[in-house]
């Protein structure tokens, strides 16, 4: 299977230095090589034991700090929140 690797950077909007590019694009190909290479799963599986099922721990309420107490740590708040950089634009 041949990796596009122009569409995978595009939809992971990465940008690819051209000298890396045949470098990742030997990594990815042995990616899904190895992938294929996965023995096929039986349809019935389901991936819980009958006989074991998983146990969840019950909640439980217990204190938490005091909003002031948080924000007295914050190095900016605004509106009662703590002001973190933008990352996504």
């Amino acid at each position: 299977m041949k990796i596009d690797l122009e569409k995978v950077a595009q939809l992971a909007r990465l940008k690819i230095e051209p000298e890396k590019r045949e470098m990742f694009e030997r990594q990815l190909q042995s990616i899904v090589e190895m992938v294929e290479k996965l023995p096929q799963m039986e349809e019935a599986y389901v991936g819980v034991d009958p006989a074991h099922p998983m146990q969840l721990r019950e909640d439980t309420v217990r204190p938490s700090l005091r909003r002031e107490a948080i924000l007295a740590n914050a190095p900016q708040t605004q509106a009662g929140c703590v002001v973190v950089p933008k990352t996504v634009e």
